[in-house]
């Protein structure tokens, strides 16, 4: 347990220093800091029993990938492609380590048609009313929607309206023209992912 924590939070410096490449900064510090509270989560499920040991490098990766682009967007109403891109052979070798290790070829073909249906979704949005979607926002719904998928077809549709709710209810509360998606799409995939409903 405390080996994942570390490896997760360790993760966060160069997370951090990548992003600060890509003009988009966010402190090291509280990402460190919040990526070992999520994977302190991760690592409670895991051993309370929640789901089967082959599922803990999904729940473990999308901490990573997770907590520094939620702040990068929150910040600077960006989802920079330096975390976007790589997230997709990332979550691919999760979800086929997880296929792999018991979860059988239909958790990778259901991964790999959940990316290309939450994906494609989102670009469809995107391209009819590009205000209310950002390009950064598409470029990573694809491979949450593989992440999504691999944990139970309802995940996509259950984080899609999840996400929307808490940006709505965000926008509501701020008040402001423009309201980052990203995070409140990365903390619905999380839910959904730590909470499985296929396994």
């Amino acid at each position: 347990m405390f080996i994942l924590i570390a490896l997760t939070a360790a993760t966060a410096p160069a997370a951090a220093w990548a992003l600060r490449r890509a003009a988009a900064p966010i402190p090291a510090g509280t990402a460190a800091g919040l990526a070992a509270l999520g994977a302190t989560a991760v690592a409670a499920r895991w051993l309370g029993g929640a789901w089967p040991g082959w599922w803990l490098p999904v729940p473990a990766l999308l901490t990573v990938v997770a907590v520094p682009l939620a702040l990068a967007d929150l910040r600077h109403l960006r989802l920079p492609d330096v975390l976007t891109l790589p997230a997709y052979p990332l979550f691919g070798a999760a979800i086929g380590a997880a296929a792999l290790g018991g979860g059988g070829p239909s958790l990778a073909l259901r991964a790999a048609a959940g990316g290309l249906l939450f994906g494609g979704a989102h670009a469809a949005v995107h391209h009819f009313a590009p205000a209310s979607l950002g390009a950064g926002d598409v470029k990573l719904s694809g491979s949450l929607g593989a992440v999504l998928a691999a944990a139970g077809w309802p995940a996509l549709a259950l984080a899609a309206l999840t996400a929307a709710l808490l940006t709505l209810a965000v926008a509501a509360v701020r008040r402001r023209e423009r309201v980052p998606h990203g995070p409140a799409l990365l903390a619905a995939a999380w839910l959904c992912v730590l909470f499985p409903l296929a396994l």
